[in-house]
Formats: C-alpha cells, sequence, structure tokens
C-alpha cells in the first residue's frame, strides 16, 4: 500500500463521470443535433429551476459568461469594474476586453473574499474622486458566497451593479437562498469547467431575473442575431428574413454534446455538494491541532467546497508554504496556489499596479495551499494526505 501511494498521483481537483454521464452523451452523439439542439433549452430551464432565477444562458466557458454579463451591463470604455484580487485572471481580463479599466479591493483575512470594510472605505474615496465602479464582481472564493447583503446595500447608494463571479460556488447557500438566484446582484455566472462542483466538459452559465439582460446575453452568445420577433422595416417587407442581427455579438453557444452532460451532472448536484462538505468536515477535525489556518464558512453560508485553502503561517520560517508545497508534491499530493493576485501579473504590472496594493492578498499568496477536494477522493488518500500533513508539521 505504501508503495502505490507513493507512486499515485493525488490532484487537486478533477471530475466525476459516471456511466449516466457518458450515456446521455453517447445518445446526443446519435441524435440529430450535435451542436443547437433542443438540450440546451431544458439545461437552461433546469439550472433556472434549480437555483431559483427567471433566466439562465448556457456558454462555453465561464470566461465567455463573464463577458456578456459586463456587456450585457453596458461596460465599456470610461468605465471601471472593481473585483477580488483572489481570482482567476479572467474575472477581470473579461472587464478589459470591454474597453473598461479595473481596480482591486482587499480581502477579508478568513473568508478570502472582498473586504466589506475595506470596500466601504474604498467607496467613499471613489466617490469623492468620481472614480465610483460601474460594476462590482463580487467573487465566492473556493465555493463560499461573500456578504451579498451588504454589498447590495452599498449598490443602491453608491449607484453600482452587482456581477457574482461564482465560478466556485455551484450549489452553494447565502442566507437561505441559492447562488445563482441573483436576490443581491443583476447576474450571477458559473464555470463547468471539469475541476468545478459539476462539468460539461467545458462551459459556463450566466443566470439573472431580468428579461432585458437575458435578452442580451442571449444575443451576445450568437452573434448578436434573433431568430424570434423579427422587426423588419419597410425596405425589405419583401424579402425573406428568418434571422437579424441587431448587435455585435460572438459565438459563445454550448453545444448539445455539452449540454447533455451537463444536465447529467445537474442531476448530481446536491450530492457532489455534500460529498465536498464532508471531505472538507474530516480535513477540519483531523487538521484543526495543527498549525494551519483551516477555511471559515460563516454561519448563514453554505460553501460548495471547490478548494480546501489552509494557511501557512508565514513567520515560521523552517516550516514555510514552500516546505509543504515541495514536501507534498514530492510526496505525490498535487497542491496547488489559489491565487496569484491578479495585479501581480506582469501584464497588470505593466497596467501600472504594483507589489503591495492589496497587503492581505499578497499576505494570504504566500500563506495558501490548496489540499485536493473532489467527490471521488478515496478516504485512504484523504488519510494519507493528512497523515503527510501532520508529520511535515511535526517535524
Amino acid at each position: 500500500m505504501e508503495k502505490l501511494e507513493r507512486n499515485l498521483k493525488i490532484p487537486y481537483g478533477r471530475q466525476s463521470i459516471s456511466e449516466e454521464d457518458i450515456s446521455s452523451v453517447v445518445q446526443i452523439l446519435r441524435s440529430d443535433y450535435l451542436t443547437q439542439g433542443p438540450i440546451g433549452d431544458i439545461f437552461a430551464k433546469e439550472i433556472s429551476r434549480k437555483l431559483d432565477c427567471n433566466y439562465a444562458i448556457p456558454t462555453n466557458s465561464a470566461t465567455s459568461a463573464l463577458q456578456i454579463a459586463y456587456l450585457a451591463l453596458d461596460l465599456g470604455k470610461g468605465d471601471i469594474l472593481w473585483s477580488s484580487p483572489n481570482t482567476f485572471v479572467a474575472t477581470t481580463n473579461a472587464a478589459l476586453h470591454c474597453g473598461a479599466e479595473v481596480d482591486f479591493v482587499d480581502i477579508n483575512p478568513y473568508t478570502y473574499n472582498i473586504s466589506i470594510r475595506k470596500l466601504k472605505d474604498k467607496l467613499v474615496i471613489a466617490e469623492k474622486q468620481n472614480k465610483l465602479p460601474k460594476i462590482i464582481s463580487c467573487v465566492h472564493f473556493a465555493g463560499q458566497s461573500c456578504d451579498m447583503e451588504e454589498i447590495y446595500s452599498l449598490s443602491l447608494i453608491y449607484k453600482f451593479k452587482i456581477v457574482e463571479d461564482a465560478s466556485h460556488a455551484f450549489g452553494a447557500i447565502y442566507n437561505g437562498y441559492r447562488v445563482g438566484s441573483c436576490k443581491f446582484s443583476d447576474i450571477t455566472i458559473f464555470s463547468l469547467h471539469p475541476v468545478k462542483i459539476i462539468t460539461s466538459g467545458e462551459g459556463g452559465i450566466a443566470t439573472t431575473n431580468n428579461k432585458n439582460i437575458a435578452q442580451k446575453m442571449k444575443n451576445l452568445c450568437s452573434h448578436g442575431i434573433e431568430k424570434t420577433n423579427l422587426k423588419i422595416n419597410n425596405s425589405h417587407e419583401n424579402e425573406i428574413w428568418n434571422y437579424q442581427q441587431i448587435s455585435l455579438g460572438f459565438n459563445f453557444r454550448l453545444t448539445d454534446i455539452q449540454s447533455a452532460l451537463g444536465l447529467s451532472q445537474l442531476q448530481k448536484l446536491d450530492y457532489f455538494v455534500e460529498k465536498r462538505n464532508s471531505i472538507a468536515e474530516i480535513y477540519d477535525s483531523q487538521l484543526s491541532n495543527l498549525s494551519f489556518q483551516l477555511p471559515k464558512v460563516n454561519k448563514h453560508n453554505k460553501s460548495s467546497f471547490h478548494l480546501y485553502a489552509i494557511r501557512i503561517p508565514s513567520q515560521n520560517k523552517r516550516k514555510s508554504q514552500k516546505y509543504f508545497y515541495d514536501s507534498l508534491l514530492k510526496a505525490n499530493i498535487l497542491v496547488n496556489l489559489h491565487y496569484i493576485p491578479v495585479y501581480r501579473q506582469p501584464y497588470y504590472e505593466n497596467l501600472g499596479f504594483k507589489k503591495g496594493y492589496c497587503p492581505e492578498a499578497e499576505l494570504y499568496f504566500k500563506e495558501v495551499l490548496s489540499l485536493p477536494i473532489f467527490p471521488a477522493l478515496k478516504e485512504n488518500d484523504q488519510q494519507y494526505i493528512i497523515d503527510k500533513l501532520k508529520k511535515l508539521d511535526a517535524n
């Protein structure tokens, strides 16, 4: 067994694909539709039902979902979007593609989401400087929702729009509401990447309760084209038109093959979330007496636990983050770092951002390790991870 453990790599995350999932995809491959067919619409309706929102728009990636969300809220040149530095670069890259400027709000040292206190302070300063954001993109890091009621209340004062980047948080709950219900936001986006909660192979989702925003996002996904409610002017009255382009859009559509996999996976969403929470509880129980800071989930939240991120105290020079990182990788435990603060990336430094801009996010980056967590993680593999951590911490 020891030899097997040394040779078998344990990833930080991976998909769980069942025979039912495979069968659902094969069925589409044998059908008349591979790209745009009836399954995409069914998938969208089932997402809306599951998340208790009015509209759901599947896309070919979460990055695409962010792009159409920002554009549907008319983000463009001269506008500013704020987000968390503790996220993947796509959250703010999508805003830059819209021609907007981006800025960052430092994080809470326990939830690793946007700090409400620092957000309030930054808004006061921005109002005086006439540099308020048009949109705040709230990242639900690791699967735990930001404090959306607080952010929503601030939006009423400072008149910004809210997008929830819930790439990590499919199946999460905030104050009794499903993340994605958009009770406190204009749009929520999700990722269907294989390491996320459910997968369509690659894909994303945007949800909203606003009919006009939903229609804009649908049009943006499909070249800006509408095929219903055609409004042809008199100069075309004797011509046959079965579609019309009314705006500039993209080809961001999700195929029926992917939708079929996503629809099958959606049936197991609650099971996947419960399984991830069970794995997190085992980590909590067995690592609580060690030197690490463990994830904190607020009492009104239920995390979907896309990630289980621990912190290695940076003041311990002998047992540093690098020591644990290298030692665990050597033991074939593929821990990861989520995330390098976005503005520390070379591209963003070239935009003028400097080291030290968000001190809490930078300290977190120097301490974080993401441990393996996914529904198919075996008990003996998790115990192997825990035993290695205990041994390394004690040495």
